[in-house]
């Protein structure tokens, strides 16, 4: 189920005619692992990190472990990994785009 930023997400990327990213992209050959959103043919991840500020799954001690192993793990396989929490989701379509110019 998408939250309430993951959907601020994708209006921004329309609002800016971009493409359209894969979403829960799952990335490794062995791990469930998924990204929120993904641009697979370009290795580029975006994850909308919410409940920042209420001590969310992703600032507690054992999410941030295991967040900090995916991205790595991510890392090794030549992603690139953008992280947007509720106070950033604003630049990130202009971001993605910047980015998706890049490469």
């Amino acid at each position: 189920m998408k939250s309430e930023l993951e959907a601020q997400f994708k209006l921004l990327i329309r609002a800016l005619k971009l493409p359209e990213p894969e979403e829960e992209y799952m990335f490794h050959p062995d791990r469930k692992w998924r990204f929120d959103f993904a641009y697979p043919d370009q290795k580029i991840a975006i994850e909308i990190e919410g409940g920042v500020w209420t001590q969310g799954r992703h600032t507690r001690g054992s999410g941030f472990v295991k967040d900090c192993e995916k991205y790595n793990a991510a890392a090794m396989l030549g992603w690139r990994i953008l992280k947007y929490h509720t106070n950033s989701i604003g630049d990130a379509a202009g971001d993605i785009q910047k980015i998706l110019e890049m490469v």
